[in-house]
């Protein structure tokens, strides 16, 4: 079968396609932006790309094809699959319908950590020799690829609260029907397609009601909006972590590196690992209580957490030129911002950290977030706000609001030139956004060498 997908560079369809292509079908595909790490996962499986939306791509008609959420009315391809008759679908119910069918689905919800805490658990699951299944946002580096069928029953996936289609506002996750399920937090966020919070917790117990009285769900206890979620209905078993859980830790390094794992007051063991910050503590808590519902003992959970090795694009370590250490991280909240510099600003103790920030998700362009930005960058020494020419408020008048000092730069080559008279051999900086930032990462260390 010849499935094309619109819109195959977004991690989620990108993944899709990969796990189209393991079951037999010839997949093409094309997006208005190609660009790593997914252009390039996807060109070496022989997946055909091509830039933009000429409906030219879509003769001959393909048996189907598949529409990303990123496409609306008005695309060209959009309407040309329309006026043909084209039989399409969204990429949630493709997967639901050939992929997740009859499967053990483990699914991962929550405005934060679902790329990280999905890796992990599939990660785990590997260790334990169960082979399973996934479909993650991102590259775990133990993988080194985004999706696969797997050898058993069990599925991991990451579970999206986005809509699912231009024609399906429904969250994609409705469509997984998981049997564990993992709520792992829950704030205000895509301001593009939800008005306010309780519009996101009505979808969350969506996916709540379909997990059956035989799964498990798992939530940390910090959560009031996850409580008011369960307390909405839940039908099914629950388990939760943190303060006053059933799952709970002792640090052992403020930093998150090394910390006790208690279940019900019993000591399971210690990860040791390379990760940093609470909130991958709270993400391995939560990985060790779906681990251990399909048959994995905590202490396996634990052995495999210890030889974790992260995700593309989350808190990677991309260069170090001149004692000068430059990361790539995802965040895009606030939040977010906030954990991942605590846990660098602990591990690194007084070392000079700049951090480089793009507001790029829709609901950072919205302006949604930008009170909580001035607080969330409180760790770093110094902070560079990139303002794109599409920004739709002030981020001056934001900047102007820390209390490290921030600068705000509407170039690439304006942040370059703030780094190279800044940084110094021994400083640490994180560039965080949720796309390519124009390939600032490798123009900043060659600038830099």
């Amino acid at each position: 079968m010849h499935i094309h997908i619109l819109g195959i560079c977004g991690t989620f369809m990108g993944s899709m396609a990969v796990l189209a292509k393991e079951l037999g079908h010839h997949v093409t595909g094309s997006d208005a932006n190609v660009y790593p790490p997914m252009s390039t996962q996807l060109q070496a499986q022989g997946i055909e790309l091509t830039q933009g939306y000429d409906p030219a791509q879509l003769d001959p008609a393909p048996d189907l094809v598949v529409i990303g959420n990123a496409m609306s009315r008005g695309n060209p391809a959009v309407e040309y699959v329309l006026n043909k008759g084209l039989p399409y679908v969204s990429g949630p119910q493709w997967l639901a319908d050939h992929v997740l069918q009859g499967r053990w689905v483990l699914a991962v919800a929550g405005t934060h950590g679902k790329t990280t805490t999905s890796s992990m658990l599939a990660w785990v699951l590997e260790h334990a020799g169960m082979s399973p299944g996934f479909l993650i946002g991102g590259v775990p580096q133990n993988f080194s690829v985004s999706a696969r069928l797997g050898g058993t029953p069990f599925f991991v996936i990451e579970a999206d609260e986005y809509d699912s289609a231009f024609f399906d506002k429904r969250s994609k996750f409705v469509h997984y029907r998981p049997r564990t399920a993992i709520l792992n937090n829950l704030e205000f966020d895509h301001a593009d397609i939800f008005p306010d919070l309780p519009a996101i917790e009505r979808q969350f117990h969506h996916l709540v009601r379909t997990i059956p009285s035989e799964g498990l769900v798992i939530h940390p206890t910090t959560e009031p909006a996850l409580q008011r979620v369960i307390e909405m209905g839940c039908w099914t078993p629950v388990q939760t972590t943190g303060a006053g859980g059933q799952w709970q830790v002792k640090l052992l390094k403020d930093d998150g590196s090394e910390f006790e794992v208690m279940f019900e007051g019993q000591s399971q063991g210690i990860v040791e690992w390379g990760m940093t910050g609470q909130h991958n503590v709270a993400n391995a808590l939560a990985t060790l209580a779906a681990a251990r519902h399909v048959g994995v003992v905590p202490s396996m959970g634990i052995a495999a957490l210890s030889a974790f090795k992260s995700v593309k694009r989350r808190m990677e370590k991309v260069a170090e030129v001149r004692g000068i250490t430059i990361y790539d991280d995802f965040a895009h909240h606030p939040t977010a911002i906030a954990t991942t510099l605590d846990g660098l600003r602990k591990r690194i103790g007084d070392a000079p950290l700049i951090a480089i920030i793009e507001p790029r998700s829709n609901s950072m362009k919205l302006g949604a977030h930008r009170d909580g930005l001035p607080e969330s960058v409180v760790d770093a020494d110094q902070v560079i706000w990139y303002a794109p020419a599409n920004l739709g408020w002030d981020l001056a008048a934001t900047a102007a609001l820390c209390t490290v000092p921030s600068i705000v730069s509407d170039s690439l080559e304006g942040i370059i030139e703030r780094v190279k008279s800044q940084a110094q051999p021994g400083t640490h900086v994180v560039i965080m956004s949720n796309g390519g930032f124009g390939g600032l990462h490798g123009k900043l260390a060659e600038a830099l060498k």
